[in-house]
């Protein structure tokens, strides 16, 4: 593993360039057992996971990634207990709240992907709000995926795809994967070059079926909350190594 200096930050950013990597997406895994690890109650391990996340970001800006995708609430999430799914549903929005301007201020633009129709309307209020105020910012793409389930997302994009056809908009010989892709939450922004998963579990759990067809998945036995700058840039140098032949070779 790596500490990177300003150099090394420089050479991580070559990389990034060179291997023409964009979209890091990110399943946050680990944090109630960081936390049972350290016989600590499941919310310590949270907010320790807030902290990886704001230390991605900024490395992230560092590296020149243009676009970070992170899990932070699937639609199986509320399958968890009651007490636990409200103490998420406040860390969110106190999250948010909290650290939009900082986020603003380094010129981070926020969009939230999911149904956050399905939210507490403070909740939307303050997604919303964020959003807004990063609109217009050209830096890091930051996607927050919250209430997010990849299936729900591509049935939503199914159902809408066939009411335009209802109503005579749309052709069916011109549905294609660009049209589909056009209707699901992520259709501004390019599908994930790096699924990056920690914890050790190997599996997608609903997140960015579509969109991963042919993202390099790396899985990491770190928890999330130990997850910084070093291991991220271990994770481009890993890239950098993969031949990626899209099927072709």
């Amino acid at each position: 593993m790596i500490t990177p200096s300003k150099n090394q930050t420089e050479e991580i950013a070559n990389l990034v360039r060179k291997t023409e990597l964009k979209h890091i997406a990110i399943i946050m895994d680990g944090n109630r057992r960081w936390a049972k690890k350290r016989f600590l109650p499941t919310p310590a391990g949270h907010n320790e996971g807030v902290k990886s996340l704001k230390k991605v970001v900024k490395a992230c800006g560092e590296f020149g990634i243009k676009y970070l995708t992170v899990y932070a609430f699937s639609t199986e999430n509320w399958g968890r207990k009651q007490d636990e799914v409200d103490f998420l549903m406040k860390l969110l929005a106190e999250t948010i709240k909290k650290e939009t301007k900082d986020l603003h201020a380094n010129n981070v633009k926020i969009k939230i992907i999911g149904n956050i129709a399905a939210l507490s309307k403070d909740l939307q209020a303050i997604l919303n709000e964020s959003m807004d105020y990063t609109s217009q910012n050209t830096g890091l793409n930051l996607q927050i995926a919250i209430n997010y389930g990849s299936r729900d997302e591509i049935i939503s994009a199914v159902k809408n795809i066939a009411e335009e056809v209802k109503l005579g908009n749309i052709d069916t010989d011109s549905i294609n994967q660009e049209l589909i892709s056009s209707y699901l939450y992520t259709s501004e922004i390019p599908d994930p070059d790096l699924l990056i998963r920690t914890g050790g579990d190997f599996r997608i759990s609903n997140y960015l079926l579509w969109q991963a067809a042919y993202a390099e998945i790396l899985v990491i036995d770190t928890l999330w909350p130990d997850f910084d700058k070093e291991i991220l840039a271990d994770a481009i140098i890993n890239f950098s190594n993969r031949d990626r032949r899209f099927g072709k070779g």
